[in-house]
């Protein structure tokens, strides 16, 4: 008998348990935009996410800020987010436990800023 996600599990072959946790997990790529007025979601461009982060990207402040902003943006908690990709650069990708994608895109979509969205191409950061 084992302890698996604070589940115990008898019988059941761990194989059989990564399949079936792997199926409530949603994947969803992000741009990242750190140091931003305030932390936003500003919308959808070829299959990536628009997200600007308030934190710096310094010493994982910006990574932090991010997963508690899309956890209260998706009504979930934080530790059902993972960074799977990305860690040291703008482009991640998040693991979401728990939503189905309808869920995710629905919830991100409605908290979309209603300004547009641009960056200058001369922008320092």
């Amino acid at each position: 008998m084992g302890s698996v996600g604070g589940y115990f599990v008898v019988g059941l072959p761990f194989s059989f348990l990564k399949v079936i946790m792997a199926e409530s997990e949603t994947k969803i790529s992000l741009r990242v935009y750190p140091h931003a007025a305030r932390s936003e979601v500003v919308g959808f461009t070829d299959g990536v996410w628009q997200v600007r982060v308030a934190a710096p990207p310094v010493k994982g402040k910006a990574n932090k800020e991010l997963i508690a902003f899309l956890g209260k943006v998706l009504g979930i908690g934080k530790g059902t987010l993972t960074i799977i990709k990305g860690h040291t650069g703008r482009s991640k990708v998040i693991a979401i436990d728990g939503l189905s994608r309808e869920d995710v895109v629905k919830r991100l979509s409605s908290k979309q800023a209603t300004r547009p969205f641009s960056f200058s191409k001369n922008a320092s950061r």
